[in-house]
Parts: C-alpha cells; sequence; structure tokens
C-alpha cells in the first residue's frame, strides 16, 4: 500500500504543487482517463495535459494539501483541500483575483504502478461561490 500512496502524493506534491510536467510520464498511465466536477472528461496524457494546463491559467498557484490519504488493494482515496488565487480566466469564469479555497474526494485507481483512473469530485458549490 506505502508505494500506491507514493504515486499519490508524487502526483499531488511534484505534478499539480511544483507543475513538473515531466512527472505526467512518469506518473500516470497511458490509457489515462480524468474524470473532474467541473464536467471534464480527458482520455489519455496528451487530454489531461491540456486539462492541467486549463486549470494552472486559471490558478497559477494552485496547491493541493491531502488531508487523508486511504489505500486498498489498486485503489487510493483522499480528501483534499485546493486553494489558489484566481487570476486567470477558468473555464467560463474572467479572473476575479480572489484567493480560492475549497475541498475535494478523489479517487485513484493504479496499474502496473502508474495511475489509471482518476475520478475527482470537488465543493463546486462552495468554488463558485469565490468565481464570481
Amino acid at each position: 500500500m506505502k508505494a500506491k500512496k507514493q504515486i499519490i502524493t508524487s502526483y499531488y506534491e511534484n505534478l499539480w504543487n511544483k507543475q513538473n510536467k515531466s512527472y505526467v510520464e512518469k506518473l500516470l498511465h497511458e490509457d489515462i482517463v480524468f474524470r473532474g466536477s467541473l464536467n471534464i472528461e480527458t482520455r489519455g496524457r496528451e487530454e489531461f495535459l491540456n486539462y492541467f494546463d486549463t486549470i494552472i491559467a486559471g490558478i497559477p498557484n494552485l496547491y493541493h494539501s491531502v488531508e487523508i490519504m486511504v489505500a486498498e488493494n489498486n485503489f487510493v482515496a483522499t480528501r483534499t483541500l485546493y486553494n489558489g488565487t484566481h487570476s486567470g480566466k477558468l473555464l467560463d469564469f474572467e479572473a476575479t483575483g480572489n484567493h480560492i479555497i475549497y475541498y475535494g474526494a478523489s479517487f485513484f485507481k493504479i496499474k502496473d504502478e502508474k495511475i489509471i483512473d482518476i475520478w475527482v469530485l470537488g465543493d463546486l458549490n462552495s468554488l463558485y461561490k469565490q468565481l464570481v
């Protein structure tokens, strides 16, 4: 279980928090499927990177703080706190300059020591209130 948790920790720390895109190939399976609560679904690393770029363009200093992580078999779940400054266009929302902070739950499936499936459920009600 520890190895699977380390993969997810690296996903948040290195890919998202440090914005090191070289970790996409290291951490994500070539057939990665990502489903996000912002009505996003991506398939493959290239589509995931497009999603990543969209989010970082809207919240360039986005930081993920994992508060709880649970692993069982090939699955890992986290409760994560997201925060940053909405300083760029994020989907249909023009930059507000607001500091945003909201929670989400993420569910990961690991295959061949890489993430093959991610399902993120964020507190959109809280997020939307901060984007207007």
